[in-house]
């Protein structure tokens, strides 16, 4: 049976003064009432390397199972917040906590640019590394297969990575992710080197894996469309900081020809831009 949809409140966000208007085609964003996602809270988050400050006191929430992206200029601070978030670095001063759950790490997962597969493991494999020492248990065979059909890649179980295109690849990493049911799941630019076509349907496929799964999603990239397209909000940082938080309240799946998913992404990008040729003067 489907969830019920969870209704943002009716709101019209501005960027720099411009109206983003909702039309005929618009509707809430269809976050699931009941998530196995977690909710992610930060409070006067820091991280330095050496003299460089690269996250200036981000204070932030995030709801279970909310699909969040975020944007910015290269050195900003995207990756480094997604590491902190994941567990992979530590913040300088203040605090991040999933809730009431203390062993939350344990259940957050991260997909990187690269697929990093494993050459010498068939595909079916490589999803079992997701489950950690759980692969050696009786039904780990059984998870990796459930994870391979999320992704729809049954057929290519028993191939070797170097056989699979760029989309089948992060296809298998994105399965070595969701193999383990995590909660939190953080992707940095997964689609950033493959092909537009193939990136569009990734796009679709991380949507409806969300959308099946009911983790909380953060996604980081420099394709301001791509956030558009699948995210619930859109963070945009400057310098270490959150300059804008936007609600994406449109009806899923989305268009990128419609004209309100083209209105913000237009809106995102003028503000980026705008900031730059701040930078330069």
């Amino acid at each position: 049976m489907q969830q019920p949809l969870r209704f943002a409140p009716a709101s019209v966000r501005t960027i720099d003064g411009a109206e983003l208007l909702r039309d005929a085609e618009v509707a809430r964003t269809a976050t699931p009432v009941s998530s196995r996602g977690l909710p992610i809270t930060l409070r006067g988050v820091r991280k330095s390397f050496g003299d460089n400050e690269v996250l200036r006191g981000i204070d932030l929430h995030i709801p279970a199972g909310q699909f969040v992206a975020i944007v910015g200029r290269s050195g900003c601070g995207k990756s480094t917040l997604l590491r902190l978030i994941a567990g992979l670095d530590a913040p300088d001063s203040g605090t991040i906590a999933f809730g009431d759950h203390d062993d939350a790490r344990a259940q957050v997962r991260m997909m990187f640019q690269e697929p990093r597969l494993l050459p010498w493991a068939r595909v079916l494999a490589n999803v079992e590394v997701g489950l950690g020492a759980a692969r050696r248990s009786p039904d780990a065979r059984q998870h990796a297969e459930w994870a391979l059909h999320e992704v729809e890649l049954d057929a290519k179980r028993d191939q070797w990575p170097t056989v699979l295109s760029g989309g089948q690849k992060q296809r298998v990493a994105l399965a070595r992710a969701l193999v383990s049911r995590p909660r939190v799941l953080a992707f940095d630019e997964p689609l950033g080197a493959l092909d537009a076509l193939t990136r569009i349907t990734m796009q679709r496929l991380l949507e409806r894996v969300w959308s099946d799964q009911g983790f909380t999603g953060i996604l980081v990239t420099h394709d301001v469309a791509e956030a558009v397209t699948v995210a619930d909000r859109v963070l945009v940082l400057e310098e270490g900081r959150i300059a804008n938080d936007i609600q994406i309240d449109l009806k899923r799946p989305r268009s990128r020809g419609a004209a309100a998913v083209a209105a913000l992404e237009e809106a995102i990008l003028r503000d980026l831009l705008r900031d730059a040729a701040d930078d330069k003067e």
